[in-house]
């Protein structure tokens, strides 16, 4: 396990730094540079494309050359180089330059890293090991939300104010470096790398019930649009830069909070009542957000959609690696992640066309129907 924790410390400080930008994205691009909720989902789109693209060829590339941390430390490398980009900004181009570089940074780590999670823990306690990471993962974004909220309160709340964005971006790429350098401590495991196989993917050759929520995974996916969209209706609706930290904050608190005890529910009851459970909570959040609320109402509703990562994102990653193989570990968890993140362009893109032509209650009205319906897939599949 200690690798899994050093992992879980990389992740913790990387976090720290990504979250310390995200949650300001939306209204840094809105308020600031000026741009409207098309080009939002259309940097979203393409840089949650792009990474996705990458991840199943980076996990496939580590299944070949057997090796996962070089790959790792090449794309954690990417990540605090792009927020360079975030701090220059002066138009929406460098906003979608910084993004585009994050995420291929995240592209070429997920899968090897994902896969240094299942090759150094027991199968049975595989849940476990992936909720202790997301635990830490989400953990550093928590942190990362309490710095940004304790600049805010300490230098201003002016939600037009670049000066406030630029010297938090600057500041965010402290923890990514640091994050980046305990990368060095992580070794590939030896076992692993024993193993002359290599890896012969065919997609007609994986388990019966692994195509099948494969397929599910990117059919939810072309109607799952970024997170930001979430945030920039509170910014919307409370017209307070500080409700949208707390209401982040929450989400973050809950999140570490529920991913080990989900993980380890799914290792007890199966993968598949946790990740229903998991998508019901994430229509019912999308179907919250067609109201308007005050502060408190999107404590409470962000507070839930942490829940329902707790439930998902760890359990999905789990789940996939049991159903393949050691030597294409790597290879299928990458192309998960590329099914579940290459639908974001064509989702943004849909969900910022909704908003700025109906309203944001049209955007995600669409988006909770879909969650519903991909719980009730999920239990035809599992």
């Amino acid at each position: 396990m200690k690798q899994i924790f050093v992992l879980g410390l990389v992740s913790f400080f990387v976090d720290i730094s990504s979250e310390m930008i995200y949650p300001l994205i939306p209204i840094f691009l809105t308020t600031v540079i000026g741009a409207n909720t098309t080009i939002l989902g259309l940097i979203e789109g393409i840089g949650e494309s792009t990474a996705s693209l990458l991840k199943v060829f980076s996990g496939y590339i580590s299944d070949r050359i057997k090796k996962r941390r070089v790959l790792a430390l090449i794309g954690y490398g990417f990540s605090w180089t792009g927020k360079i980009f975030f701090v220059i900004a002066s138009s929406w181009q460098y906003v979608f330059t910084g993004r585009f570089l994050d995420r291929i940074g995240k592209g070429i780590r997920t899968a090897p890293r994902d896969a240094l999670i299942a090759d150094y823990s027991q199968r049975e306690k595989r849940g476990f090991a992936y909720g202790i990471h997301r635990a830490m993962d989400t953990l550093g974004a928590f942190c990362g939300v309490l710095i940004v909220i304790f600049i805010i309160k300490n230098f201003g709340n002016n939600p037009v104010d670049a000066s406030l964005y630029r010297n938090i971006f600057l500041i965010s790429i402290i923890p990514a470096i640091i994050g980046w350098s305990l990368l060095f401590a992580v070794r590939d495991n030896p076992m692993w790398r024993t193993s002359k196989q290599k890896p012969a993917f065919s997609f007609r050759n994986l388990p019966r019930k692994l195509q099948l929520f494969l397929v599910f995974t990117f059919v939810f996916a072309l109607g799952n649009s970024s997170n930001q969209f979430l945030l920039l209706k509170i910014q919307t609706d409370t017209g307070s830069l500080i409700s949208v930290m707390f209401a982040y904050l929450v989400f973050n608190l809950v999140y570490a909070v529920m991913s080990i005890p989900s993980g380890k529910l799914s290792d007890i009851i199966g993968q598949k009542y946790v990740l229903v459970s998991g998508y019901l909570i994430y229509g019912t959040v999308y179907w919250l957000f067609t109201l308007k609320g005050n502060a408190f109402f999107y404590l409470f509703s962000l507070g839930l959609y942490g829940f329902y990562m707790a439930l998902t994102e760890g359990v999905e990653k789990s789940l996939v690696s049991q159903l393949t193989t050691d030597d294409l570990r790597a290879s299928i968890l990458g192309l998960h992640s590329t099914l579940a993140g290459i639908g974001l362009l064509p989702a943004s893109l849909i969900a910022g066309f909704l908003w700025q032509t109906f309203s944001p209650a049209v955007t995600f009205g669409f988006g909770g129907t879909l969650g519903i319906i991909a719980a009730i897939g999920l239990l035809l599949i599992l």
